[in-house]
């Protein structure tokens, strides 16, 4: 067979989103990594209605906290102001998009989702919920105004 021949039976390449494996809830699973490469490769992946929300996310910490790094650490995006304290993540779940907030308890309001760590709260995001931005903003400023946590 021709070298043609072999060259035009050969797949389309694929993206690093096309590759990804969904882990249970459709989390996808992606390599550690930093800066703004991981992060879009998270969120190009995040399946259905989901990746609307990463996207939405991401582009409201990128706006109001214009000097935040970016991560992909645990199959998750993490945001801070500096590499490794970070004070915002999420994940997928299946019925939502789960936001943590390292320093969630010092907000005003905290946001609703308590855990079994004192200073973190939750907040998470369904399919069909009317998100309050000018809420979600305002965690956003407030977080990042405050001590990252070591990660």
């Amino acid at each position: 067979m021709s070298t043609k021949a072999k060259k035009a039976r050969k797949p389309a390449s694929k993206t690093k989103a096309d590759k990804v494996v969904l882990l249970s809830g459709g989390n996808p699973q992606i390599a550690k990594g930093y800066g703004d490469e991981p992060v879009q490769t998270y969120i190009t992946a995040m399946p259905d209605w989901k990746r609307a929300i990463g996207k939405r996310v991401d582009a409201l910490v990128t706006k109001h906290v214009p000097k935040v790094h970016k991560a992909v650490k645990w199959n998750s995006p993490f945001y801070g102001m500096e590499q490794d304290l970070y004070f915002l993540s999420f994940h997928c779940f299946n019925k939502y998009v789960k936001l943590t907030f390292f320093r969630g308890s010092s907000l005003s309001p905290p946001p609703p989702g308590v855990s079994k760590y004192p200073a973190v709260r939750y907040f998470d995001i369904r399919e069909d919920d009317k998100v309050d931005e000018t809420q979600l903003v305002s965690w956003i400023k407030q977080a990042a105004a405050l001590p990252g946590e070591k990660m």
